[in-house]
């Protein structure tokens, strides 16, 4: 039997390709725009500025920190470099790799954050836009579960203002939980909140920069395929039938949204979300 294309994957390995090319590093967070033109050009100076912004809120010292869903292991080799020890969760196989590859320091585990045993124990526990994939009562408990008494959780990561409307094809920009939900959680809890800021509008024009890259590739889509429509007509219905075994009807709608379109904007991401930096002590 043939193995599946894990499509994911794939994706995951063009788009880290292209930030690096672009950027000289694998970074998949936002950046913070302030003072910057928004440009393609300054999206690694701007991802910069995310990963200082989130570093002034780490306790001092050096720390044991364990890093839920590290992405490609940028901030973690970033965090090895100030004299941090780092343990990295992550679900992907791929990003695994990514991680073993720039963070070669770091201790990595390949699992969802639900299924991390360990009998370590961490002075910090960092959600760096990983924090809105997993249900939030979740994940500060087992944060609480790995992190000592009286340490600390950080998280930077997208909240939702506005409930998504679950029968609409489409998926509003930024998605996450609900804020109000989540704070009246925090309220309720013995956790302190020991910093908080909404970053929202510095990191908005993020959406708008990944808009028109996207578009980009869109254009030279729509022109293949116009080539191909007169030229290769087999060849274009040979890749149409591939497309459509390699995504579902959902997901195709949605990337044809993302490279076609312009309902991915900066405005629609302010409306509709608040991108929030929380430090938490644990009681």
């Amino acid at each position: 039997m043939s193995k599946k294309m894990n499509s994911q994957a794939v994706g995951l390995d063009i788009g880290l390709s292209f930030i690096k090319w672009l950027t000289g590093a694998e970074n998949l967070h936002y950046g913070i725009w302030t003072d910057l033109e928004v440009t393609a050009g300054n999206l690694g100076q701007a991802q910069s500025v995310y990963t200082e912004k989130l570093f002034s809120y780490l306790p001092s010292g050096s720390l044991r920190i364990l890093d839920v869903g590290g992405g490609a292991g940028e901030t973690a080799r970033k965090l090895i470099a100030l004299g941090h020890q780092v343990d990295i969760v992550v679900p992907s196989p791929f990003l695994a790799e990514r991680c073993r590859a720039n963070a070669p320091q770091a201790t990595v585990h390949l699992c969802k954050f639900e299924d991390f045993e360990t009998d370590q124990e961490f002075d910090l526990c960092l959600f760096s836009e990983s924090f809105q994939y997993i249900p939030y009562k979740t994940a500060i408990e087992r944060a609480q579960k790995y992190v000592k008494p009286n340490g600390n959780i950080l998280i930077a990561d997208c909240f939702r203002i506005t409930s998504a409307d679950k029968t609409d094809k489409t998926r509003r920009v930024g998605g996450g939980h609900s804020i109000t939900e989540f704070q009246s959680y925090l309220q309720a809890s013995d956790i302190t909140v020991t910093s908080s800021e909404d970053i929202t509008t510095a990191v908005a024009p993020s959406i708008d920069l990944e808009q028109e890259l996207f578009n980009v590739f869109g254009h030279a889509i729509k022109r293949v395929d116009g080539e191909l429509q007169t030229g290769k007509p087999t060849l274009r219905w040979f890749l149409a039938r591939l497309l459509r075994m390699i995504l579902n009807e959902k997901r195709r709608y949605r990337l044809g949204q993302r490279l076609f379109e312009k309902e991915r904007t900066s405005q629609a991401f302010i409306t509709h979300n608040q991108y929030m930096i929380f430090a938490l002590e644990l009681g």
